[in-house]
C-alpha cells in the first residue's frame, strides 16, 4: 500500500537526445518541408484565406423570332413571340410553343364522348345522366349516341366538337423555332461583400449585343443563346424534342474572386436536358398546355394543344475575399499537423538507422 501511494507522486519526463547527422538532419527538414508546401498549396488551391459569400441573383429573358406554319383546316399563321411564349412558367423560366393541335370551331352543345375517355354503350340505359370524371371531356346526358360507323359512346353536355388526336403532329409544326433567340439578363449580388455584377459586362456595346451570339469556343460571355445551339449543348436533337417538348436547363455558374489584381468575376454557361426524354419509360412525355381563341365575340373557339419546351434558367455562384481572420484560423487548425510530425518523425528516424 505505501508503494502504490508513493507511486502517485512520481515525475516523468522525456529524454532529449541530439545526434549529429547529416542523413537524419536532412530527413528531417525534407520531412518539414514536404508537409510545410502541402499546406501551403492546399491552402492557395482552395482559398483558405478567404472568407466566402454566396450569390443572390434574380433573371429574365426575352425570345426573339417569327415563323410562318401551315396549319391543318386553319391554315398559314404566322407566329410571334405572343403567340409561342405561353402562359408565364414561374420564376426564371420561359417557354417556347414548337407544336400543336388544332381543333376548330368548338361550341357548347352535346356530342359523343371520345374513347377511351367516353364509355362505348349500346343503349341508352349504358349513360349515367350527370356522371363525369377527372378524364371527362363533358357531362353525360344520359343518352348513348353514334360515335362512328362501329361504336356508339355516350354523349355529353361539353365543348364540342371534342379534341380527337392524341399524337402530335411528326415532324412539329414549328421546328424552325431552333433559329429564335433569347437574351438572357441575369443580375447577381454577394451581399457580404456588397459587390454587384451582371452577365452583360460594362464592355459590351450596343453594337456588339446585335451581333454577339453564345458560342463556347468564341464568344464564351455573350448573353444571348440561339435555342437549337442550347439543345444541342445539352446533347439533344432539337426537331425530336420539339415534337413533344421537353425541359432543358440552362445552368450559369458564378465563380469569382474579389482579391485586388487577382479580381476575377465572369458567368460560365453549361446546358443539360431535364426531363425524361423516353416517351416509352414515361407515362406523360414532353410538356404541353392548352389555350383557345375566341372568334367574333361569340361563344366559339379555336382550341389549341401546344408542345413546347421550357428553359429553366439556374444560377449558382460562390465569391471570396481575402480575410485574415480566416487566415490566422486556418494557421492555427494547421499547427496541428506539426504534432502529428513530432510524433511520426522518431518513429521514421529509427526505422531509418535500422535500416542503415
Amino acid at each position: 500500500m505505501p508503494c502504490k501511494l508513493l507511486n502517485l507522486c512520481e515525475y516523468e519526463t522525456h529524454k532529449l537526445v541530439r545526434i549529429q547527422s547529416v542523413r537524419l538532419g536532412s530527413l528531417k527538414w525534407t520531412f518539414n518541408g514536404v508537409i510545410l508546401m502541402f499546406i501551403c498549396i492546399m491552402m492557395l488551391w482552395n482559398k483558405e484565406y478567404q472568407e466566402h459569400d454566396y450569390v443572390v441573383s434574380s433573371v429574365t429573358a426575352k425570345v426573339k423570332g417569327v415563323a410562318l406554319t401551315s396549319l391543318p383546316d386553319v391554315g398559314d399563321i404566322v407566329w410571334d413571340v405572343v403567340d409561342y411564349s405561353g402562359p408565364s412558367q414561374g420564376k426564371n423560366s420561359f417557354f417556347v410553343v414548337t407544336n400543336v393541335i388544332v381543333t376548330k370551331k368548338q361550341r357548347q352543345g352535346k356530342c359523343p364522348e371520345v374513347p377511351p375517355y367516353g364509355k362505348v354503350c349500346r343503349t341508352d340505359e349504358d349513360c349515367v345522366k350527370g356522371f363525369w370524371d377527372q378524364h371527362s371531356h363533358g357531362v353525360q346526358t344520359g343518352a348513348c349516341v353514334k360515335f362512328d360507323v362501329t361504336r356508339k359512346t355516350c354523349e355529353v353536355s361539353a365543348w364540342c366538337p371534342i379534341e380527337t388526336k392524341k399524337k402530335p403532329p411528326k415532324p412539329a409544326l414549328l421546328a424552325s423555332a431552333e433559329n429564335f433567340t433569347v437574351l438572357i439578363k441575369n443580375n447577381i449580388r454577394f451581399p457580404n461583400f456588397n459587390f454587384m455584377r451582371r452577365n452583360i459586362l460594362p464592355e459590351m456595346t450596343e453594337s456588339y449585343l446585335k451581333r454577339c451570339q453564345f458560342n463556347r469556343r468564341t464568344e464564351p460571355s455573350c448573353p444571348i443563346f440561339r435555342l437549337g445551339d442550347i439543345v444541342k449543348e445539352a446533347k439533344e436533337n432539337f426537331s425530336e424534342m420539339a415534337v413533344e417538348g421537353g425541359v432543358i436547363g440552362i445552368q450559369i455558374k458564378w465563380d469569382c474572386n474579389l482579391d485586388g489584381f487577382l479580381r476575377n468575376c465572369l458567368p460560365k454557361y453549361s446546358f443539360r436536358r431535364l426531363d425524361e426524354k423516353e416517351s416509352n419509360r414515361t407515362l406523360y412525355p414532353g410538356l404541353n398546355f392548352r389555350y383557345y381563341i375566341t372568334e367574333n365575340g361569340v361563344e366559339e373557339r379555336t382550341l389549341f394543344k401546344a408542345f413546347g419546351i421550357r428553359f429553366d434558367v439556374m444560377v449558382f455562384g460562390k465569391a471570396g475575399k481575402f480575410s485574415i481572420i480566416q487566415l490566422i484560423i486556418f494557421i492555427g487548425s494547421t499547427l496541428s499537423y506539426y504534432t502529428l510530425v513530432s510524433v511520426i518523425q522518431p518513429f521514421l528516424f529509427n526505422l531509418f538507422q535500422m535500416q542503415n
